[in-house]
C-alpha cells in the first residue's frame, strides 16, 4: 500500500467537490488535486490557483478529460445529479477510480448500466453518503452491530426541511423542477436518509415499497392576495411574506451564498446592490415562491416492508421552521432514538427486574461534531475515500456503489408508487 498522496481530478467544480477536495489543503500527504474539468473558466482558474496544478490540466468537460492519457488515481465527481452518469462513464472506462456525489444516478436504467460498467472495469467507486460518517449515525450503527437492541423491528425516520432550505434548493433552485434536474424530491433531498435506513438494516433487503406525497403549499393558489411574480420588482408583500427574496437572501446574504450568488462568483467583491439587481433580473431566487414553476413535492411519506417482516418509514416535510432529522429504532431488546441536530442518542434496554421497566443511556456526541459540514461527516468521508483508493480496510461507513444500490432502488420504487396511487411495489 502506497504512502504517497492519492491524486485526484475534480469534475464539476461546484460547492460539494471543493468541500471534499479541501482535504488536499488540510492533509497534503493524503490527497493531491492535480486537475479539473468544468465548463466554467472561472471555476477552473479557482481550482488551479487553490491547488497549484498547471493550466494544461484544466479541461472543459469529462469527455475532453477522457480523451487524454490517464494522469491521476481518481476523480472527485461533483457534477449535477443528472450529469453523474454521462460524466462518470467515459472516465470509468479510462480506468479512473471515483468519488461520486449522491444520487449517483437518476433512474433505474442508469443504475443498472453504471453498476455493470464498474464491474466490467474493476473501478473503486465510492458514493458520497456523508451522513454515514457523522458521529450521530455512526454511533447508532455501532450500537446495532453490537446487538444492544436485538433484531430491528421498526425504523421510523423523519426529515423537516427548513423553509429557507426548501425554498432555496427545492422550489426556486436547482432541484425545484424534475423536468430540468431529472430528480424527484425524495431522490434529491432524502437519498441520505433512505441510505441510512438500508445501512442500519444490514443485509436485509426490502420486499415492498409504497409512498404518497404532493405539493401542499408551494403553488399559485397559496400566494398572498395581489402577490407579484418577482419579490423585489412587483410584490407588495416584499417586507412581510415569509418567503420574500428580500427577507431570505438580502437580509441574510451569507446563508445560501454558494447557491444564490453563484452567478456573481466571478465578481471579487459583489455588493448588496449587485445582489439586489441580480434578484430583480432573471435569477430564479428572485421569483415569487408560489409562482416559480416548481413541480416537485413538498412533503412525502415512504413505507418499506423488509424481507424479514421489519418495517421502515421515512417522512419528509418541507417548509418547517427549523431543520430536523429524527430517528426511532425499536428492536427486540430495546430502542434507540435521537435528533441529529441535538448530537445525542438515547439507548433504552428492556429490564424486567423488580422496580424496573428499562435502563436508559444517553450518549452525548457533541464533542465529536465540532468543525466541518454535515455534522462533521464531510472530512471523514474524504479521508475514508483516500483509504479506500489505497486498498486499505474501509470503515463501516464506506459506501461503495454496490452498497448504495438498495437505497437508490427503494427511492425509484417509492416514486413509482407515489405516481400510481400509492400502491405497494415489489422490490
Amino acid at each position: 500500500m502506497s504512502s504517497n498522496p492519492v491524486t485526484a481530478i475534480i469534475v464539476g467544480g461546484g460547492h460539494r467537490a471543493f468541500t471534499y477536495a479541501e482535504l488536499a489543503l488540510q492533509s497534503p500527504e493524503k490527497l493531491k488535486i492535480v486537475g479539473i474539468a468544468d465548463p466554467n473558466p472561472f471555476r477552473c482558474e479557482k481550482a488551479r490557483k487553490t491547488f497549484g496544478f498547471p493550466k494544461e490540466n484544466c479541461f472543459s468537460s469529462a469527455e475532453e478529460l477522457a480523451a487524454v492519457p490517464k494522469f491521476a488515481d481518481a476523480i472527485i465527481n461533483g457534477t449535477m445529479d443528472h450529469q453523474h452518469f454521462e460524466t462518470a462513464v467515459p472516465l470509468l472506462k479510462c480506468g479512473y477510480d471515483m468519488l461520486l456525489e449522491k444520487p449517483f444516478v437518476v433512474n433505474m436504467q442508469e443504475l443498472d448500466e453504471l453498476v455493470d460498467i464498474v464491474k466490467e472495469h474493476g473501478n473503486r467507486v465510492m458514493i458520497c453518503h456523508v451522513l454515514r460518517y457523522t458521529p450521530f449515525y455512526l454511533a447508532i450503527k455501532e450500537r446495532i452491530l453490537a446487538g444492544e437492541i436485538g433484531d430491528i423491528i421498526s425504523i421510523n425516520m423523519s426529515e423537516h426541511v427548513s423553509y429557507h432550505h426548501a425554498s432555496t434548493s427545492y422550489v426556486r433552485g436547482k432541484w425545484g423542477n424534475s423536468d430540468i434536474c431529472k430528480t424527484p424530491m425524495l431522490l434529491a433531498k432524502c437519498c441520505h436518509d433512505m441510505d441510512i435506513m438500508m445501512w442500519l438494516m444490514g443485509d436485509i433487503k426490502p420486499k415492498t415499497v409504497s409512498s404518497c406525497g404532493s405539493i401542499f403549499q408551494y403553488k399559485p393558489e397559496m400566494a398572498p392576495e395581489g402577490a407579484g411574480t418577482k419579490c423585489l420588482v412587483d410584490c407588495p408583500h416584499v417586507n412581510t411574506c415569509l418567503y420574500s427574496a428580500k427577507r431570505i437572501y438580502i437580509d441574510n446574504p451569507d446563508r445560501w451564498e454558494f447557491y444564490v450568488w453563484s452567478a456573481l462568483e466571478d465578481m471579487e467583491n459583489a455588493t448588496i446592490e449587485d445582489k439586489i439587481n441580480l434578484l430583480k433580473g432573471d435569477s430564479p431566487y428572485g421569483k415569487c415562491i408560489y409562482k416559480s414553476g416548481n413541480n416537485v413535492v413538498d412533503h412525502q411519506s415512504v413505507m418499506v416492508n423488509f424481507e424479514n417482516g421489519a418495517t421502515g418509514t421515512h417522512n419528509m416535510i418541507g417548509g418547517a421552521s427549523r431543520p430536523l432529522r429524527r430517528i426511532e429504532i425499536v428492536g427486540t431488546k430495546g430502542e434507540i432514538f435521537g435528533e441529529f441536530e441535538h448530537n445525542d442518542i438515547h439507548v433504552l434496554k428492556i429490564n424486567p427486574d423488580p422496580g424496573k421497566e428499562f435502563d436508559e443511556e444517553i450518549i452525548d456526541l457533541s464533542a465529536f461534531c465540532e468543525g466541518g459540514g454535515h455534522g462533521g461527516g464531510d472530512l471523514g468521508l474524504a479521508e475514508d475515500f483516500v483509504n479506500f483508493i489505497r486498498g486499505e480496510k474501509p470503515s463501516v461507513s464506506c459506501t461503495t456503489i454496490f452498497d448504495s444500490v438498495t437505497g437508490h432502488k427503494s427511492i425509484f420504487l417509492a416514486e413509482e408508487s407515489r405516481l400510481n396511487g400509492s400502491k405497494a411495489v415489489e422490490y
